[in-house]
């Protein structure tokens, strides 16, 4: 199996001292999705938590709720031209009945999750569930922990320093699963499919939590698990904002310490998480 990260000897250079030395590094390698043997999408990932990821993209992509919608996940064998099993191809296949999503037309960079998207059209997915229905509340103590919480989960980042992760947390602060990758939005997939497989969707009552900026598809993803809250240590995008308010989100950005701004769904924040003025 694939390991997350790799050793490599390099330079160091520090002031006018040169040393050489061994570094971590996060891992990356393609991961190539099948749907019922049909080649779906290629996304670059970390290695590790794979069906996870396979079965939170599916779940981001709007074609499975439950676990009972995925029949089976495995690793094709044959992968490569001698027939070794490089474990970078999955085929998921889907229960009798379940309409499978429209193929992506690119791979997915670490980066992006949305850039093989067919059309425009296609970046808003419809939720199963309404993230606006959810009546959690939340309070400062509680929602200033988490950066804290998160990062002190990151056991990869400690040895790479290379890595992002998303992590979803109950109401009061506790941790119910943390996953680690290359690309944030693989993070939340894996978190997705974590819930999916063990039946925990829609994730009402909890928060997600991720190391980096809000994007748009960040926002999407959590609406498309039933995420009431979605919380980060950097900015969101104007249409991550926007996307937030019209489905009943609550975006928290800039969570440093006691300080916060939230740009949605300010009515789920508790009086003693409002801060004086």
């Amino acid at each position: 199996m694939s390991r997350v990260s790799v050793k490599r000897r390099i330079l160091r250079v520090k002031d006018t001292a040169r040393t050489r030395r061994i570094d971590s590094l996060a891992a990356e390698e393609p991961l190539e999705i099948r749907l019922n043997g049909t080649p779906l999408t290629v996304t670059m990932r970390t290695p590790g938590d794979d069906f996870d990821l396979a079965a939170g993209f599916l779940v981001s992509e709007g074609a499975v709720g439950s676990p009972d919608d995925i029949a089976t996940i495995r690793y094709c064998a044959g992968a490569t031209v001698d027939g070794g099993n490089t474990y970078n191809v999955l085929d998921v296949r889907l229960a009798p009945g379940v309409p499978a999503p429209e193929p992506r037309n690119f791979y997915t960079t670490s980066s992006c999750g949305v850039c093989g998207k067919a059309s425009l059209e296609a970046v808003r997915t419809v939720a199963r569930w309404s993230a606006g229905d959810d009546p959690v509340e939340l309070t400062q103590p509680v929602i200033a922990s988490l950066p804290l919480r998160l990062r002190a989960a990151q056991r990869v980042f400690d040895r790479t320093g290379g890595l992002h992760a998303a992590g979803l947390f109950t109401a009061d602060g506790e941790a119910l699963c943390v996953r680690e990758d290359v690309g944030r939005h693989n993070a939340v997939d894996k978190l997705l499919g974590w819930a999916l497989r063990n039946g925990r969707l829609p994730l009402r009552g909890t928060v997600l939590m991720v190391s980096g900026r809000a994007s748009f598809e960040l926002v999407q993803k959590a609406v498309m698990g039933g995420v009431p809250v979605l919380a980060a240590v950097s900015a969101p995008s104007s249409l991550a904002a926007e996307l937030a308010a019209e489905e009943g989100l609550t975006l928290i950005g800039f969570l440093r310490g006691d300080s916060m701004n939230v740009y949605a769904g300010e009515h789920r924040l508790s009086e003693e998480a409002l801060l004086p003025d």
